[in-house]
């Protein structure tokens, strides 16, 4: 239970749901035991009264006696079906206390999660697959639900009707309660072992289950690549393996629950003969009645499933704690990123990096050694290197998105872990290199970028990445859906829609990190070209294998392993006769090549 502490604050703030529920599961339970009472008085006021109806036979008298005991039995059966209603009442009304209950911690947990889960650095997301979060959101919380709704229910359900009826039985007949008891525990324990090797099985399935779902959904969305090596018959063999894992493992599951019927049957059954047994011998005797006997065997009936759930509710208890560990160990997940003054204010666009390293936290990969680069706000920062040089890393720095393992960076001279991270974010257009759209229109993906921006900035923003022509071409504009289901754009129309995206909401600082590498020079220099009145006030950072994106830049850095081996602007640079002019030939001649061919 050490595990599943954390969900008290949740008891805690829906206290009053829990202590109803418990009220009315003991009402509901008392309107339960009721019936059984009156059973028992029906049936011995039937037969301490069968004598005397006999004896009135042939009299007036016989027939106003079978009405006087009709009568009676009419009103013990309406005073049985209203404690009936009543009983469903109070357990709606459990369910609508507990289970709700239950249902709205599952909303927080899973609110919760996701909030810490956006508070954490993209180192986190780095070290665990996007399944694993998945998981934990999802399949994890809904265990731990079985444990906060049905688990507590039929736990308390337990607990209230052995504490009440437990007594009453003993009151009655000691000796007939201890018989009708002994193989309740046996069921118990039963259960919970059959369960868990159902639990087990179960569990066999979900992965036989997952894994032939991934095996489908990458064939289908590697059909082409299929289709092109011509690997069907593989393919469909493979499946038919994966498959046939799956119903196999369904076979012993099913071989299983076979038994768990029967074996409950079994048991409640034998409780029964033992009661009509021993309770038949002691009415010989004649220290009990017919009644009684009767009164049991309904007792018997009533502690059968709560008995039988205890095994049950063992198992959901069991695995809501495996799955609450593992929620807690995300949760438990502190965010190295965070302010040291949470300032917020609004910044010009100066940056500084002062002998600024980085080495990758999970793989000991050193990405920068001593960056060192100013550049005022308005200008403009041509970030240059071959792939691995660092250069991604760099923008990673200035977002936050990692601290520097040495050095400093600023940003208006002041320390950037000074800033919210929010403020600072907030004022960043960011176009990464790996582009990301959402399933949603053209408009909303450039609308993301900014809060309550009009149409005319979304199709300004648009016009600025070059995109504006190819937007207007589709039969549904800007409404355009994007996704599996909707239109799917080229890589240069994605690129162009990002950049849209960091232009909308009118950034401070700009940072474009490879982001036209699927665009051909052409498409690049009218981009950079429309780009020049959106750069102009604010600090852009171009980082690029291309030395065509850095021509205009005020400064260029030249990365090679991490370290900055040249800087200056294009003219400095290229008098140098060195690792930038070397570039700048090789893709000159890459470029003729294009051409000619």
């Amino acid at each position: 239970m050490k595990d599943l502490s954390y969900l008290n604050k949740y008891f805690f703030k829906y206290k009053f749901h829990l202590i109803l529920g418990t009220l009315f599961v003991v009402i509901s339970i008392i309107f339960q035991i009721i019936p059984a009472q009156l059973v028992r008085h029906a049936l011995d006021l039937v037969a301490d009264n069968l004598s005397i109806y006999h004896s009135y036979q042939g009299l007036s008298l016989q027939d106003i006696y079978n009405e006087i005991i009709n009568n009676s039995l009419l009103i013990y059966g309406a005073t049985i079906l209203l404690m009936a209603l009543l009983r469903g009442l109070f357990l709606f009304l459990v369910r609508q206390t507990i289970i709700v209950m239950s249902r709205k911690i599952e909303y927080d947990l899973k609110n919760d999660i996701y909030k810490h889960y956006q508070s954490l650095p993209i180192s986190f997301y780095r070290r665990n697959n996007t399944g694993d979060l998945m998981a934990r959101i999802s399949e994890d919380v809904s265990k731990v639900r079985m444990y906060l709704g049905p688990a507590i229910m039929y736990g308390l359900n337990l607990v209230v009707l052995f504490v009440v009826l437990i007594p009453i039985m003993l009151q009655i007949d000691a000796r007939l309660t201890l018989y009708a008891l002994i193989p309740l525990p046996i069921l118990s324990l039963s259960i919970y072992f059959v369960n868990n090797i159902i639990n087990r099985r179960s569990e066999e399935i979900q992965r036989s289950l997952s894994g032939l779902s991934t095996f489908v959904q990458e064939a289908f969305s590697g059909i082409r690549v299929i289709k092109s090596f011509a690997r069907e018959k593989d393919i469909s063999n493979k499946f038919s393996t994966e498959s046939n894992d799956y119903k196999e493992k369904s076979l012993k599951l099913t071989r299983v629950e076979a038994l768990f019927f029967p074996l409950i049957m079994f048991l409640i059954g034998f409780s029964t003969v033992m009661v009509v047994y021993i309770g038949g011998a002691e009415v010989i005797k004649g220290s009990i009645s017919f009644g009684t006997i009767a009164e049991f065997i309904i007792y018997v009936n009533l502690l059968t499933w709560p008995v039988t759930s205890v095994g049950w509710v063992t198992s959901i208890v069991q695995r809501a704690a495996a799955s609450q560990k593992r929620i807690n160990e995300f949760l438990n997940t502190e965010n190295e990123i965070v302010s040291t003054e949470n300032l917020e204010r609004e910044i010009t666009g100066d940056i500084t990096f002062k002998n600024v390293s980085f080495i990758y936290p999970d793989s000991g990969i050193k990405a920068l050694e001593n960056i060192n680069f100013e550049i005022k706000a308005g200008q403009s920062l041509a970030v240059i290197g071959t792939t691995g040089s660092g250069k991604s890393t760099l923008a990673n720095l200035l977002l936050r998105m990692y601290d520097a393992s040495q050095g400093e960076i600023y940003v208006d001279e002041k320390d950037i872990k000074k800033y919210k991270l929010s403020n600072l974010r907030g004022q960043i257009g960011y176009v990464p290199q790996d582009v990301f759209l959402f399933s949603d229109s053209i408009k909303n993906n450039i609308a993301f970028g900014a809060f309550d921006v009009g149409f005319e900035k979304i199709k300004q923003a648009a016009e600025d990445a070059d995109l504006l022509e190819n937007i207007e071409r589709f039969p549904n504009g800007f409404d355009t859906k994007l996704g599996e289901r909707g239109i799917t754009l080229s890589g240069g129309q994605k690129q162009r829609l990002s950049i849209a995206r960091a232009v909308v909401r009118n950034p401070k600082i700009l940072i474009l990190d490879d982001c036209l590498s699927a665009v051909d020079t052409k498409t690049e220099n009218t981009i950079l070209n429309s780009m020049k009145k959106i750069m102009q006030g604010r600090t852009s950072v171009v980082i690029s294998h291309r030395i065509s994106s850095a021509k205009l830049s005020d400064l260029i850095i030249v990365l090679d392993d991490g370290k900055i081996v040249e800087q200056g602007t294009n003219e400095e640079l290229m008098a140098l006769n060195g690792t930038y002019k070397e570039l700048y030939d090789k893709q000159l001649q890459a470029d003729e090549m294009v051409e000619n061919s």
